[in-house]
């Protein structure tokens, strides 16, 4: 049975090219996403382990018990600590550091990569020798005064700086301007992962993030043979306890490559999710091989059965070759992976994240990974057409054709495949009412979407007669060829279901993304506006960071500006649970802000006066005239507030509204701005006014100013993930479905031999005959199109709805375009694919006949 399961995969190895092809494909992803995730940690700790060769001990003002940062004021890290430090026993040398962040703008004013973590900054401190070796002078000279600076030649080339030339930058504060006199190379992963370096003179930097003659770390060299964790415990010995701590150099190498992995994790889920679709679907396309073959081997198993193989060799022999095309499957996806890895970084890296490159890591996982998938996939696949194989009886020898399968078991189909269609649909449409998009209703939703999809598979081959005979009639209008292209494709409705199950999946799958992000965009899209009477928005890019005050003035004293109203943005803590409270001047706000109270009013705003939306009312049980006990921030203890008006849900307004003076000196930032709600005098909007605002706070890379179509055009950039995976999931469908097509018809032109040149001999030409193979590919083609569509978007409709109670602007919006050209798309993979089916098929002669008979 070995040599003849050897024998057999060596006979068919021209059809077993396409299991293996699409076994292949889902492999490459597997293993090349691990190996790429694995090479670039490794990449990350070796850029980070570089970054501190030279740093043997790290010291640093420890923070206090509560976890807030060490009071600069207090701090020990001075030129006294400094000179004791280097009398420590095996310290060669000391260098203290002043670090912090800083935002830059880019040579023509926009702001340059601004992002928490990825900003560092800190003073250039030279040595003995006037350098300093962690950022090694490429061009220019270290900063000496105030007025200079110097950035990393990454900063440098993105912000088109040269030197010479003036560079706005902020940190926390106002907006500086200091001229570049040099540039530098880091090893710092935060940087040579896509982020910005600032560096000072020490004076400066000392200024900008500690005190004048104090430091925010000191970093230790060891001498030559002393360890750096015995360093360690010498330099804590003798530091205050309570106010200053030691790390050694590799824990701090740990630590920034986890940090730096923080900010590039996910890249490696976007492969695996497409790993996963390719293997799901091609998981059909070997189902659909191997029944063909077993099929077509009917004879031959039958004559072995005769000879004395039992029905376990048999089922042993199918898995075998199915072991055989896996393990070449897998081997040849385990290379192809392996070039997929090495140009990851580059596909996914971008102006704003750079991956690291270094050699590719090959674990023992990603080799096993790799084996398990391809190997255990196919096995698997070809477990149930095995089972059909063992079930041959020896007399099958005795008959040509393959035997349709029995009106019982269609009967059990049906009511299998009807009995999974009604408690899918039925859960989905259970859960449509839901309105809840919590992560239990999410995974609900997903499993009823998966019993939709395993009902539409069972009850294909009883769909495939309606449903083709209803397309029939387009392809009726190619006359004869079009009539039995559709007989064609009806004559085996188990094998088109199994060959149009790959473009259902994948059709499905695209559709239901399609839906729902065009629906989730257009949802943003209103989201992002509603509630806005205002023209522009001007707000901070980080969390900690805020809008100067003194800037509302000279916004509000901008040409062209009618109203410049401030927001101080906080929490609020209810017996309902957190919310978020803006703090707005009641004499202003109505004109930036529609406001639609179903109760109450603005006006009435004031100390110890809120106003809420009708989602917290209803949660608090709390109506307009009522007391609502809460606490703004995290300061302020809890207090009966009076609520003065309820208002319609308002994400401009967040979930309460409260005077700017009460909610300011509340705040987790005392006296801060977050946003400034800007109305012009016409009301219309231009490069000139952006300009004049930008100006009017400083030109500071900190803030953001948006008009209403750019706060529109932000909120639809968080589908781009989406529509990633949903055009990556259309191609590896479209390419899998196309195997399948291709597969299916060459056997089928194998098998319809005699009737081709049968037809040949009674006059069709080949045009002809080739018309018909592409016509019966478009047919097939068109009937997983269908299915995919229907369930797709009745799946979307059943998920989206959930989206509805957290999205009140959710509603659903079918994106015509896009599903027409995802079925323009699946009939010309339909047509391609059947390309070289169909000429080997007009490439019969008439004598074809005789020869089979």
């Amino acid at each position: 049975m070995l040599r003849t399961a050897l024998r057999n995969v060596l006979a068919h190895k021209a059809r077993q090219i396409m299991t293996v092809l699409a076994v292949c494909l889902g492999v490459a992803l597997v293993s090349g996403t691990l190996v790429f995730a694995d090479s670039t940690a490794e990449a990350h700790r070796a850029a980070a382990s570089k970054s501190f060769a030279d740093i043997a001990v790290t010291v640093t003002a420890k923070a206090s018990p509560s976890g807030t940062p060490a009071d600069p004021q207090t701090s020990v890290l001075d030129d006294v600590l400094v000179r004791k430090l280097a009398a420590v026993p095996g310290v060669a040398t000391v260098r203290p550091s002043v670090d912090g962040s800083a935002a830059l703008n880019a040579a023509d004013g926009t702001p340059l990569r601004v992002k928490p973590g990825a900003n560092p900054a800190g003073a250039y401190v030279p040595g003995p020798d006037g350098k300093d070796s962690r950022y090694p002078l490429v061009k220019g000279h270290a900063p000496r005064h105030s007025g200079e600076l110097a950035v990393d030649q990454g900063t440098a080339a993105a912000g088109h700086f040269s030197i010479g030339d003036t560079v706005t930058l902020a940190t926390d504060g106002p907006v500086m301007t200091k001229r570049l006199v040099g540039i530098v190379s880091t090893k710092d992963t935060r940087v040579t992962a896509g982020g910005t370096l600032a560096l000072f003179d020490k004076a400066s930097a000392q200024k900008l993030f500690a005190t004048p003659r104090h430091y925010t770390g000191i970093d230790l060299s060891a001498a030559p043979g002393t360890d750096q964790f015995q360093l360690s415990r010498r330099v804590a010995d003798m530091l205050p306890a309570d106010r200053a701590e030691a790390t050694t150099g590799a824990a701090q190498a740990g630590q920034q490559a986890i940090l730096v992995d923080t900010l590039t994790r996910g890249y490696e889920k976007l492969p695996m999710v497409f790993a996963g679709v390719s293997l799901f679907i091609g998981s059909f396309l070997i189902v659909n091989t191997f029944t063909m073959l077993v099929a077509r081997r009917t004879r031959e198993i039958a004559l072995l059965r005769a000879i004395g193989a039992s029905r376990r060799q048999v089922a042993r022999s199918v898995l075998l070759e199915a072991l055989l095309v896996g393990v070449v499957a897998s081997a040849a996806g385990f290379l192809l992976g392996l070039g997929i890895a090495s140009v990851l970084p580059d596909v996914l890296s971008t102006g704003d994240n750079t991956l690291p490159h270094g050699p590719l890591v090959i674990g023992p996982s990603s080799v096993m990974a790799a084996l398990g998938v391809g190997v255990g996939v196919t096995v698997l696949a070809a477990w149930l057409p095995s089972r059909r194989a063992a079930r041959i009886a020896p007399v099958e020898a005795m008959r040509t054709t393959e035997q349709p399968p029995s009106a019982a078991r269609s009967r059990i189909r049906g009511v299998v495949g009807l009995g999974l269609l009604v408690l899918g649909a039925g859960w989905l449409v259970s859960l449509s009412g839901a309105k809840d998009a919590s992560e239990a209703n999410l995974q609900s939703a997903m499993f009823g979407c998966g019993l939709l999809v395993v009902a539409l598979i069972v009850l294909a081959p009883l769909l495939a007669v309606p449903v083709i005979r209803l397309t029939g009639r387009l392809t009726g209008r190619f006359g004869v060829v079009g009539h039995l292209a559709r007989e064609n494709a009806l004559r085996d409705p188990r094998r088109t279901a199994a060959t149009a199950a790959t473009l259902l999946i994948s059709t499905g799958l695209v559709a239901g993304l399609a839906v729902i992000g065009n629906s989730t965009g257009q949802a943003l899209d209103r989201q992002a506006a509603a509630g806005l009477d205002a023209d522009y928005v001007i707000s901070s890019r980080t969390p900690t960071t805020g809008v100067d005050p003194a800037a509302v003035r000279r916004v509000a004293d901008t040409s062209g500006v009618r109203t410049a109203s401030a927001v101080t943005d906080s929490s609020l803590f209810t017996g309902g649970g957190a919310a978020d409270i803006s703090g707005v001047d009641p004499d202003t706000v109505n004109n930036v802000m529609k406001l639609d109270f179903v109760s109450g009013s603005v006006k009435d705003l004031g100390p110890g006066r809120i106003a809420v939306s009708q989602t917290v009312a209803r949660k608090n049980g709390v109506t307009a005239g009522g007391q609502l006990n809460a606490r703004i921030g995290l300061k302020q203890e809890f207090k009966k507030y009076t609520v003065v008006g309820v208002y319609k849900d308002n994400p401009i307004a967040h979930d309460a509204l409260g005077a700017r003076t009460e909610v300011s000196k509340n705040s987790f930032m005392p006296g801060s701005i977050q946003r400034i709600l800007v109305r012009t005098d016409s009301g219309a909007v231009s490069k000139a006014t952006e300009q004049r605002l930008r100006a009017a706070v400083g030109d500071s890379p900190l803030l953001k100013v948006e008009n209403r179509q750019q706060l529109v055009d932000e909120a639809a950039g968080t589908m781009a993930d989406l529509l990633n995976v949903m055009y990556g999931m259309l191609a590896i469908g479209a390419v899998i479905g196309a195997l399948g097509i291709v597969n299916t018809l060459a056997m089928s032109v194998a098998e319809r031999t005699r009737e081709i040149g049968a037809l040949r001999a009674i006059g069709m030409d080949r045009a002809g005959i080739r018309r018909m193979i592409r016509l019966e590919a478009v047919t097939v083609a068109g009937f997983g199109t269908l299915l995919g569509l229907a369930g797709g978007v009745f799946g979307a409709w059943a998920v989206g709805s959930l989206a509805n109670g957290a999205m009140e602007q959710y509603s659903l919006a079918l994106p015509w375009g896009t599903l027409l050209l995802l079925c323009l798309v699946s009939l010309a993979i339909g047509a391609l694919a059947a390309a070289v089916p169909a000429r080997r098929a007009a490439a019969l002669s008439p004598l074809e006949a005789v020869a089979e008979a």
